[in-house]
């Protein structure tokens, strides 16, 4: 196959971005994601499967969420608390609690926010026994989900993130199952900013640092065992702009505190998005061979929006890439070329360029034209 490169420019945006400006973080494991574009923009020992304490959370109530969504399960519905939750989730277990009483009836909705804002171990072993009988098969349950995400570091045994050998999930799995919860149920995400909620008389806050330090800030969880040391999983929006960060293996509560705002303030300002394409915009015009149109445009096929640092956005290089030359027939839709977005440096991301409409063969008199112009003075 015969390549072409045509066009080779200044773009406003392009490629894979992760370093930026410099920056150190006390954190054993970081992955910092943009939301929008699902880019990396920091890294540290991220796809190392640790423990990952109360953040584990976040696959039990998407869960939870999935049920609802689709009609098995209410808001208002009611669960029951058995003795195996009230014994090894209550406050005897030394963990955090919702304070669910032993044999009480809590409706769904109470315990997501028991889930989110108190982190209650009792209201997860409770929706985990009432959808699947009990939390060995609900752990089933989050390692097909985990499969079906493609979280490939992520291995659950229960559904509360207490300690055990085998429970692991690695800060790139922890990013993409906060950003499917954002993108998937938009309609429950606005619980895990609420900073209070008061059960069983008693008023507990939510144990994430950055809702009260970052008004940008608006989720997702925090963990702590002796294990994994202090975690959070938390996302902030800025403007237009959503940025999720995992951290874990922090050594107190106001070193989380601390680290997480001073890296979330650094994707804010290191980074930012850009639109390389409009949906079906016209990237190039490219001759064709043989058809009854001489010419045909290249189109993206869905808005192209790319994440990179600020200071190196003069740096970036768009090339466009076809096969020469394009042969009639030509149907609308048909992949004919692409895109090569460049930073010196950095694996080039790859747009996909397509017919903006059908171009039909040229007639057979209208062939042997074609041919023989073709011959005497090329393209």
């Amino acid at each position: 196959m015969k390549f072409y490169t045509l066009l080779s420019v200044v773009a406003i945006a392009t490629s894979l971005s992760m370093s930026a400006n410099a920056i150190e973080t006390k954190a054993k494991n970081v992955l910092i994601m943009d939301y929008e574009t699902g880019e990396y923009l920091y890294e540290k020992d991220a796809y190392t499967p640790v423990a990952p304490a109360s953040m584990s959370k976040l696959m039990t109530v998407y869960l939870l969420f999935e049920k609802i969504k689709s009609g098995g399960l209410s808001l208002e519905d009611t669960f029951t608390v058995s003795e195996n939750a009230w014994r090894k989730g209550g406050s005897a277990s030394g963990g955090s609690t919702m304070f669910l009483p032993l044999g009480a009836s809590v409706t769904v909705e109470d315990l997501i926010k028991g889930i989110l804002i108190q982190s209650g171990n009792d209201a997860c072993i409770v929706v985990a026994e009432n959808i699947a009988g009990s939390e060995e098969d609900f752990a089933d349950l989050m390692n097909k989900k985990a499969e079906e995400m493609g979280l490939k570091n992520s291995h659950f045994e229960n559904s509360t993130g207490l300690p055990s050998p085998d429970h692991k999930m690695s800060a790139e799995d922890l990013a993409k199952l906060a950003r499917a919860i954002i993108h998937d149920f938009p309609e429950f995400y606005p619980i895990f900013s609420q900073k209070t909620f008061t059960y069983h008389n008693i008023l507990q806050g939510n144990r994430n640092p950055l809702l009260y330090s970052m008004p940008e800030a608006d989720g997702l969880k925090t963990g702590h065992t002796d294990e994994a040391g202090f975690c959070l999983t938390a996302s902030a929006k800025r403007g237009d702009r959503r940025v999720i960060s995992v951290m874990s293996g922090m050594n107190s509560n106001k070193e989380r505190s601390e680290e997480a705002e001073k890296m979330m303030n650094w994707a804010f300002r290191e980074f930012d998005n850009y639109k390389a394409f409009k949906q079906y915009e016209r990237v190039i015009s490219v001759p064709v061979y043989m058809g009854v149109e001489k010419t045909i445009d290249l189109v993206a096929g869905e808005e192209v929006v790319v994440t990179l640092p600020k200071s190196e956005v003069k740096g970036a290089k768009m090339t466009a890439v076809y096969k020469k030359p394009i042969k009639a027939p030509i149907e609308q839709g048909q992949k004919l070329g692409e895109v090569r977005l460049e930073i010196e440096g950095r694996e080039p991301k790859i747009i996909p360029l397509y017919a903006d409409h059908s171009v039909a063969r040229l007639g057979f008199f209208g062939r042997i034209k074609s041919n023989v112009m073709y011959a005497l003075f090329g393209e």
